[in-house]
């Protein structure tokens, strides 16, 4: 085990709860397999009827995966280790997705990229008003991945693919209908509904009991802003490649900050976010998501976008990638494609 994740019982509920604040729980290999061996040990454990995953610190639930240390790993020419690290995410998102006991997901703050792995696939979802959801991924040159793609499939296009593509960051209200999140909460009432949670595991019907609490503190967390403006771009997300998408959006008056914002991202993470959300639209579930997604990072830790990216946001944090020249027209969409294929 690591000191980085804590790991309880408090009557009939298990509790995992991510215990690395100073880098807002940003999963190491160590804390995938610590969660990955808690809820293998309570999957058959009778005294365990329901599991809570929740993170430590003001900050937020999770941050993400440790890619500066993968791409620590891919420079030094450990690719294996690199690979690994993506395979263990990927195996714990599907156990969470599967999962046969009722799985909460209590979360708050900064909620992204894996952390959306780790309680997007729960099956019971609180979030706190001021929670923050991203899939950032495109600025360091990599793909949105942790089988996001499997829960953004059932968003309607436009909405999914302007927030795959553009990694900002949205509020609670978006990011509930975007599917990520089922139940928004009081950041104040986050304590009380954990304690409710220990009773509601205890009780005879316990999704029953887990859906009365949502009932109960639910709160409306207020406008759909991001959706509203996806929803303004839907034409331009009908185009059948990521640069006709750009070009649409362009032409389209008031979304200059968009544009930009899109036209900053590694062409070759808008590509491989485009190819793979629309084969996961097509998947027969989530560990066929979960399988593609496993072959593009493999393809994708292999090329320089994803050293440079990492380098510029979160290394030299200058957020000024160089990438690759040659735009969308270097990008090598067959190896995309043979990646997405291999694994369908």
């Amino acid at each position: 085990m690591t000191p980085f994740v804590s790991v309880s019982t408090e009557g009939a509920l298990g509790v995992i709860t991510l215990n690395r604040p100073e880098a807002i729980n940003a999963l190491d290999p160590a804390m995938i397999d610590a969660i990955a061996e808690t809820l293998a040990g309570w999957r058959e454990d009778p005294a365990i009827r329901a599991v809570l995953l929740e993170g430590n610190g003001p900050r937020g639930f999770c941050a993400g995966g440790d890619v500066r240390a993968m791409r620590s790993a891919v420079l030094a020419g450990r690719l294996a280790e690199a690979d690994a690290f993506f395979e263990a995410e990927y195996r714990l998102n599907g156990e969470i997705a599967t999962y046969p006991k009722p799985v909460i997901a209590l979360t708050h703050g900064v909620v992204m990229g894996g952390g959306i792995g780790l309680a997007g696939h729960a099956g019971f979802r609180f979030a706190t008003a001021e929670s923050r959801f991203a899939m950032p991924e495109s600025a360091i040159g990599f793909f949105g991945d942790v089988g996001a793609n499997a829960i953004l499939a059932k968003a309607p296009l436009n909405r999914a693919l302007a927030f795959l593509m553009s990694g900002q960051a949205v509020g609670a209200a978006d990011a509930r209908v975007l599917g990520l999140t089922d139940c928004i909460i009081a950041p104040e009432a986050r304590a009380g509904i954990r304690s409710a949670l220990i009773t509601a595991a205890g009780a005879q019907d316990v999704d029953t009991a887990i859906v009365g609490l949502m009932q109960a503190e639910g709160i409306e967390p207020g406008e759909t802003g991001f959706a509203a403006m996806a929803d303004a771009l839907r034409p331009a997300f009908d185009q059948a490649s990521p640069e006709a998408i750009l070009a649409a959006i362009a032409a389209s008056p008031g979304h200059e900050a968009f544009v930009g914002l899109l036209a900053s991202r590694s062409p070759l993470s808008l590509a491989a976010t485009f190819l793979g959300h629309l084969a996961a639209r097509k998947a027969r579930d989530v560990r066929e998501v979960l399988a593609i997604d496993l072959a593009l990072a493999k393809f994708m830790i292999r090329q320089p976008d994803f050293a440079e990216g990492v380098r510029a946001v979160l290394v030299d944090k200058d957020h000024k990638p160089a990438w690759p020249p040659g735009g969308f027209a270097s990008v090598p969409v067959a190896g995309l494609v043979q990646a997405i294929e291999k694994a369908s």
